[in-house]
């Protein structure tokens, strides 16, 4: 659940019109109200969905930085009803920047949509935004409502087939959407002791409003408002949750994990050792009943984000990043590694949404 701020929206910019090699997936902007609870806010969000052949493809989420993925900008739909699949971006990410998934599991026959959530998007990310999880799970449970209940997207998407994927502070919206629950005072003595990622954006004093570093207070985790952080955000429509570095991983209530019946899919980046404590996803695998765990050799946390262009790191230092955004853990590509995460997460979502229907 960490930061790429620098860089901000630019650098996720929602497609060039760019035409690309043909392909059989539709992409759709659609905009949505989440339902107010204590705050309400207007969602921009992308859905991807296997259309008919013809029409010219864009390449979305590219730009100087980052590859993106080909789709078809408003194409007809292909025949049929689809299981739906909602995404969930990283902190100080957006949903385009998913794509390069998101492509391949519309080719594969899913519905995919995501929002970008605010507060914690490019562009729009703030310390104190980022604990607010209620809001996301509230964000992910207003795309369902929309895609299941518009006329528009009810002959496509199957209401009975829904999966969520959540990659980082996204991997934590999933778990708390599926019934998982989050521990204030847990989070904040991780915090106390670990002093990096999520916890130096807390502690650092700086965000990012309408694309412009501003400085903000420091983040005390223990003053977040610890009935809403602490609620249950179950939303019994997802059927099956893929998890990718979540965040939170030390401190969810065990109980509430020994309670989720459906299928758990953890996926962490990086072989024994290497995951940051604040995402290893093994034991909280083995708390779910229908858990089941991966690890991606030679992988890092920044291999989620979309493969880099040339010459993006050098873009990237000169806009004042320093994070490693576009190097990996070993020798594999990061093309290679994405391979690797689109078998795992696609099987992961066949099995547990399409298999036996």
């Amino acid at each position: 659940m960490f930061n790429i701020q620098t860089f901000c929206a630019a650098a996720f910019a929602a497609a060039l019109a760019t035409p690309s090699m043909a392909a059989d997936v539709g992409v759709r902007q659609i905009s949505l109200t989440a339902a107010p609870t204590d705050y309400g806010r207007d969602l921009h969000v992308t859905v991807w969905y296997p259309a008919e052949g013809g029409g010219e493809p864009v390449m979305i989420g590219a730009n100087r930085v980052f590859e993106g993925a080909p789709a078809v900008p408003d194409a007809p739909p292909a025949k049929g009803r689809f299981p739906l699949v909602v995404l969930s971006h990283g902190s100080g990410s957006r949903v385009q920047g998913m794509s390069w998934l998101a492509t391949e599991l519309a080719e594969a026959g899913f519905v995919v949509a995501g929002p970008n959530h605010p507060g914690t998007t490019s562009g729009y990310s703030t310390p104190g935004d980022t604990p607010k999880l209620w809001q996301r799970t509230a964000d992910l449970s207003a795309v369902i409502d929309r895609l299941t209940g518009d006329g528009q997207w009810q002959g496509l998407v199957d209401a009975d087939r829904i999966g969520v994927v959540g990659f980082s502070l996204g991997g934590a919206a999933a778990m708390l959407s599926v019934g998982a629950r989050a521990d204030l005072e847990a989070y904040a003595r991780y915090c106390d002791a670990y002093e990096e990622w999520d916890c130096a954006w807390y502690a650092g004093g700086i965000g990012y409003v309408n694309d412009a570093r501003v400085k903000v207070g420091k983040v005390d985790l223990r003053t977040i408002d610890k009935e809403l952080f602490q609620q249950s955000n179950l939303d019994r429509r997802i059927k099956s949750a893929v998890l990718v570095d979540p965040g939170l991983a030390r401190a969810y209530d065990a109980q509430s994990l020994k309670e989720i019946s459906i299928p758990m899919s953890f996926i962490n980046l990086g072989s024994a050792g290497t995951v940051p404590p604040g995402v290893i996803a093994d034991r909280l695998a083995t708390l779910t009943p229908n858990g089941t765990y991966a690890a991606v050799a030679d992988a890092v946390h920044y291999s989620f984000l979309p493969e880099c262009r040339e010459g993006a790191a050098e873009i990237l230092r000169s806009s004042g990043e320093d994070e490693p955004i576009c190097e990996d853990g070993g020798a594999r590509s990061r093309a290679d590694i994405h391979a690797e995460l689109v078998r795992l997460i696609r099987g992961d979502l066949e099995r547990t949404l399409k298999d036996g229907r």
